[in-house]
Parts: structure tokens; sequence; C-alpha cells
């Protein structure tokens, strides 16, 4: 398979993951970051500094929009749940578990 072929296919992926996540708004994202070690907000920043690597100046609101297909403020208000003890208890236990970009673990 060719570079380019392989980069619409990776896009092409991306764009289903983001959509089902957009879909998807009931399943919050310290659930995510509990089973997964990611979540939108991981996902925003690796957009964001996938941008800054080619050289596109991206804010990190304007990558969460892009993300969350709204702004995080909107999201937050209409859809983030209050996260439980329980599900604090295993974000911390995870921690060393979660994606390095996204500045949970550090």
């Amino acid at each position: 398979m060719d570079d380019r072929t392989r980069t619409e296919l990776e896009a092409a992926a991306f764009r289903g993951l983001v959509g089902h996540l957009q879909k998807r708004k009931d399943v919050q994202n310290i659930d995510l970051m509990n089973l997964a070690g990611f979540c939108r907000n991981c996902l925003s920043k690796w957009y964001m500094a996938a941008a800054k690597e080619r050289g596109h100046d991206m804010s990190y609101d304007e990558a969460q929009e892009i993300v969350y297909g709204m702004t995080y403020g909107e999201w937050k208000r209409d859809f983030q749940a209050d996260a439980s003890d329980e599900q604090m208890r295993l974000f911390n236990e995870t921690m060393p578990l979660h994606a390095e970009i996204s500045g949970h673990n550090k």
C-alpha cells in the first residue's frame, strides 16, 4: 500500500471514530479514560499537535470543537456528568496507562 492510500485510510478511520464519539454523547470521557486510557480531549490534543507539526496554528479549543462537534463548554453543559468517587478512584489507579499526550500522566 502506498503512503497516500494509507494516509487516506487512516483519515477515514479517524473521521469514523470522531463521528461515533459525537453520536455517543452518553459515553463519558472519564469512562473512556478508565477503559482505554484516552478520551475526546486526548484526541483533540493529538489533532492539535499534528496540526502544529505541519505548521498550522490551531488552538486547543479549535481542536476540541472538531472532535466534539461543538464547543467543549457546550458539551460539558449538555452532556458531561459529574464523575463518581469510583470513577475517580479508577482514573487515578489507571493513570500510568493513560495516553502520554493527554497530559494526565505527567
